[in-house]
């Protein structure tokens, strides 16, 4: 993975040793507003990596959004174009990233060794559910925000591979979201305590999926404030 592919966010502390944590993008993929959250994730005291989950169909600036998501209309259009390229990053595709996600990671200059985190956001909490049970001896605690279809009756469905996971998890619902209704939270949940693993799931009140996006239409202060909150204190917990 070349330098181009991620969006890197570093500690200001002059170049010592931080855990690292991957940050998986939503449909709208690497640009600005992904940049300001791995800031804000490094300045805790961690290195953090967003890499471009769609590098098989483009460059980060071909597949940029095009028109203003703080409409309604401009993030309906944007959606539209990426979901091609959304249903096309199968679980086996994404499987077969999350060993060079790793590498990449804990290839940056200042990345302590141990264990790493990982928060994922719509799609990309998919991704880190699945990075987590691809990588269990990598990866110790997970943030998923406003992810959809986490747990549905498909045969690859996020949660059946629970089983492989050793993470801490910390799952942000959005109460308007269709594609996360609470049978599907139900399942999660339930599936999680079966395996015995640590978690905490909670829906956000009057939370439209998308959430924390502060460059679109569905951005909610609130939310995207909690969010920050719970995935601090789980990185300090575990990482």
């Amino acid at each position: 993975m070349s330098a181009i592919d991620a969006i890197v966010g570093r500690p200001d502390d002059g170049g010592r040793e931080h855990p690292g944590v991957l940050l998986f993008a939503d449909a709208f993929g690497l640009r600005p507003q992904i940049q300001a959250m791995a800031d804000r994730i490094a300045s805790w005291g961690y290195v953090v990596l967003a890499p471009h989950l769609f590098h098989r169909d483009g460059t980060v600036a071909e597949l940029a959004p095009q028109g203003d998501l703080r409409t309604p209309e401009g993030r309906e259009a944007a959606i539209g174009q990426a979901m091609t390229r959304v249903r096309a990053l199968t679980p086996d595709l994404i499987v077969a990233d999350a060993a060079d996600h790793v590498a990449a990671l804990r290839g940056l200059v200042g990345v302590a060794d141990g264990p790493l985190g990982a928060t994922g956001y719509c799609m990309g909490g998919a991704v880190a559910v699945r990075t987590a049970c691809a990588r269990p001896d990598d990866i110790a605690a997970v943030g998923s925000f406003h992810a959809g279809r986490l747990a549905t009756d498909a045969p690859d469905s996020p949660h059946l591979g629970l089983a492989d996971a050793r993470a801490a998890f910390v799952f942000a619902h959005a109460d308007q979201d269709p594609s996360m209704p609470p049978e599907a939270i139900a399942l999660l949940e339930r599936t999680l305590s079966e395996h015995g693993l640590e978690f905490a799931s909670a829906t956000y009140p009057d939370a439209p999926h998308g959430f924390t996006m502060a460059d679109t239409s569905s951005y909610q202060e609130a939310g995207a404030e909690r969010h920050y909150r719970e995935l601090r204190d789980l990185l300090a917990a575990r990482l």
